[in-house]
């Protein structure tokens, strides 16, 4: 099936936009952050059994939960599935209990396309001093996205993770498929698929998952984040990218990622409001020296009904304090400003104003 079909297809079967509003309003106005424990470098650290850290999550969230935040955003991993799903599950599970008890519900994030390429099960290793995710990574990685033999798991990871929660109030969303067009030229380079490799294997794969996650019958909605930005960016429905319109066409709820002013946002928030009449997420923003902060930003989310997820909760092991730039060239001493998150391990936020603005608009 061709790029146009695959379109057509996932667009008839998606949510029709009456049933997403209603799913959409009976809702509070979601705010949150990409959540991932201060202890953990990527998502197999967050998740595998000897790293699993309850205590830590409780605490952590109970922090994010004192500013009113409400949803969170957490990525899965394929390789989870394969070394033990009964366990994966369980631990899920147990996730979903701790984010309940602080009335946090969560959106789950199955794929990504960003950071290192070669993920792998075991231990992981440690992080690259003053280097912004220096150990995230991709999923599927990438022996896994060129050996299309293998991706019969990846349905039964996708069937199997969604059929056993899809009628628990305590998932919100899923997420398909993190930036899948992301080719990380100013990271890892040729390591990873050149742009044009990578969305021909993306491409029909998305579309696979897509088919999959619906296949089980989700009573939650469905979205990919539209990644914008870097000569991405686009102004008529018509000129996008064919990846760009699957997402969009394919996806129950409209979301994206804007890490830029409230100038640039609010363009992107309208364009988004006229081409598309479905509720709209920004599921990644907050990068402070360029403009894309909490003061300037939140304020028109809330205004908008913007949904509202920044990257980082507490600083740790991704060091995303770090700017993008660290790849080229190491941070020797914290960074002013930070670039994402919000509190510093002992609980106490970076910046007591930021918490205070997070709260006083989700009371309000």
């Amino acid at each position: 099936m061709d790029a146009p079909q695959l379109i057509a297809t996932a667009s008839k079967e998606r949510w029709d936009a009456k049933r997403a509003w209603a799913w959409y309003d009976s809702l509070d106005w979601l705010v949150g952050c990409n959540f991932i424990p201060s202890s953990a470098i990527n998502q197999l650290e967050m998740w595998q059994a000897e790293t699993f850290n309850p205590q830590e999550i409780d605490r952590e969230l109970g922090w994010l939960a004192d500013l009113c935040m409400n949803s969170m955003r957490v990525f899965l991993h394929d390789l989870l599935w394969v070394q033990d799903a009964k366990g994966f599950l369980a631990r899920a599970e147990q996730f979903l209990d701790i984010a309940h008890k602080h009335k946090i519900g969560i959106m789950f994030v199955f794929f990504d396309s960003v950071w290192n390429p070669f993920p792998y099960l075991g231990k992981q290793r440690d992080p690259e001093p003053g280097v912004h995710n220096s150990f995230w990574v991709q999923s599927p990685g990438r022996p896994v996205l060129e050996n299309k033999k293998e991706w019969s798991r990846l349905e039964d990871y996708l069937r199997g993770f969604v059929g056993h929660f899809r009628n628990d109030t305590r998932v919100q969303i899923w997420d398909i498929w993190n930036e899948p067009d992301n080719d990380n030229d100013n990271t890892y380079g040729p390591r990873d698929l050149k742009y044009d490799e990578k969305i021909k294997l993306v491409f029909p794969l998305m579309a696979k998952a897509f088919e999959w996650v619906r296949a089980a019958q989700p009573s939650q909605p469905l979205t990919t984040g539209v990644w914008l930005g870097r000569g991405r960016d686009w102004k008529d429905d018509e000129k996008l990218p064919l990846l760009h319109k699957f997402q969009l066409h394919a996806s129950d709820v409209i979301s994206f990622h804007r890490y830029d002013t409230l100038e640039v946002t609010k363009e992107t928030v309208e364009l988004l409001k006229e081409d598309h009449d479905r509720p709209r997420l920004c599921t990644e923003y907050l990068a402070r020296r360029a403009g894309s902060t909490f003061q300037a930003i939140l304020p028109y989310f809330r205004q908008e009904k913007v949904a509202a997820y920044n990257w980082g909760a507490v600083s740790g092991k991704t060091q995303t304090i770090y700017h993008w730039d660290s790849w080229q060239n190491p941070y020797r001493a914290e960074p002013v400003p930070w670039h994402h998150d919000i509190f510093r391990t002992d609980g106490s936020p970076y910046d007591p104003q930021e918490t205070d603005l997070i709260q006083s608009l989700r009371k309000g």
